[in-house]
């Protein structure tokens, strides 16, 4: 055979496993049991295709290699960890060791069965087998090789580094890895989509519920949806909703919750949208129902006697400015606790001194840490006016976000280190 023939017919075996990934990272039936049928289907073809390739093609050390590296990533395709797969990666690294996607690809399906520790170092090894510039096509995009590392350890980064010292220097380097992506091709959408992961996974692993993190997040998000290659990923737009659901921008958590489930009905947006929903639902029928005159004045009598030990001028909450407002404070008294779905964050009604009721958003502290009747002093708030209507509903009031300890005082007291919390919320991703 030519040598022409020859890489016609390795060029036909690689273009049938892209087109295998492409339908795995693009196509969402309403039946799961669709999609599983149709990558069963077209794996056979592909690993018919890749065994009509002549022995004598599969002499060398590099074609048995090659062979052994798409074999392998043909049986990976499905979601669930195949040791088949791991058996033809293992042998194509052996063959050839500088094969870096082959590195990649065996991370990817041993991170499947739960030895995070062994698919990291298998990362590691891709990375220092390639050259940053190198550029591969898996799952359809055309995915800088750092970001395809820094994608899969983000998604177990805190099972991996738990009881580490060091699991925001490990997120930090992530971030460093998808920002360099980012120079490479600044149109890029999952460099952008990597960042957002990363940013977001910081904002958790640190427990410092750093708003400006959020932020980071949702900006490299919005950047990803520019990207045309990216509107058939529906962990982005679930990603994002995430990030506004915690930015409290309820509106857009909704629709992105929304246009993640019709993009992939096997995620579970659609609960997260009715999650949502009924936390909004409740604080609607909570401040229409408690909103009695004379309990409301009782308790606003009460907080305009109290004496702020602090140096920051006393505020109401219709005094205060969208956003973060410096150099004042809000009192106020505990009328209810709002349960909800979530672990994160916890939800107070609340009244001011202006019998102004107002949704207390508590992030980062433990749940016993603020009781109803408790008196309340939020220093410096950040306060966000939440008005949007969705599904003919329309939602309304007034909101105060704590991000920290040092941002409130209980019963004119500092609330004590160990109050602090931190939780562990992951993006999604599904392999």
């Amino acid at each position: 055979m030519s040598d022409k023939a020859e890489e016609d017919t390795w060029a036909r075996a690689k273009i049938a496993v892209d087109d295998l990934y492409h339908i795995k990272e693009t196509f969402f039936p309403p039946n799961p049991d669709e999609k599983i049928a149709k990558l069963q289907n077209e794996s056979d073809l592909a690993l018919k295709l890749l065994d009509s390739i002549s022995p004598e093609l599969r002499k060398t050390p590099i074609q048995r290699a090659t062979y052994e590296y798409l074999k392998g990533k043909i049986l990976d395709v499905v979601p669930d960890y195949r040791k088949e797969a791991e058996d033809h990666l293992s042998k194509a690294v052996k063959l050839n060791p500088s094969l870096a996607d082959a590195w990649l690809c065996l991370g990817i399906c041993i991170w499947k069965k739960g030895d995070l520790p062994a698919a990291k170092n298998c990362f590691n090894l891709a990375l220092s087998k390639s050259d940053v510039n190198l550029h591969l096509n898996l799952c359809a995009w055309r995915y800088d090789l750092k970001n395809q590392y820094l994608e899969i350890v983000l998604l177990d980064l805190l099972v991996l580094c738990k009881g580490v010292e060091n699991q925001a220097e490990i997120v930090e380097e992530s971030i460093q890895h998808a920002k360099e992506a980012i120079t490479l091709d600044v149109k890029d959408g999952n460099s952008w989509y990597n960042l957002g992961n990363a940013c977001l996974t910081s904002f958790f692993v640190t427990g410092a519920w750093d708003h400006s993190k959020l932020q980071q997040s949702l900006k490299a998000y919005q950047n990803a949806e520019k990207d045309e290659g990216m509107k058939s990923n529906p962990d982005l737009y679930f990603n994002c909703a995430t990030v506004n659901k915690y930015l409290e921008n309820y509106e857009r958590a909704l629709s992105g919750f929304e246009a993640a489930a019709l993009k992939d009905p096997s995620l579970n947006a659609t609960e997260e949208v009715q999650m949502i929903v009924n936390l909004l639902d409740k604080i609607d029928n909570l401040l229409r129902g408690h909103t009695r005159a004379k309990r409301l004045a009782s308790l606003a009598s009460s907080l305009a006697t109290v004496k702020l030990t602090s140096p920051l001028k006393r505020a109401t909450v219709d005094l205060l400015l969208e956003g973060l407002n410096k150099a004042v404070s809000v009192v106020g008294k505990v009328l209810f606790f709002v349960k909800h779905e979530n672990v994160s964050p916890l939800y107070y009604m609340v009244c001011d001194s202006n019998q102004t009721l107002f949704v207390l958003s508590v992030y980062g502290i433990h749940t016993d840490a603020i009781k109803e009747g408790d008196q309340l002093t939020l220093l410096e708030p950040y306060f966000h006016h939440v008005d949007f209507s969705w599904k003919g509903k329309c939602y309304q009031f007034k909101n105060i976000r704590v991000d920290f300890l040092d941002q409130v005082l209980v019963n004119g007291k500092s609330l004590p280190p160990q109050q602090g919390v931190r939780s562990s919320i992951y993006a999604q991703h599904k392999p």
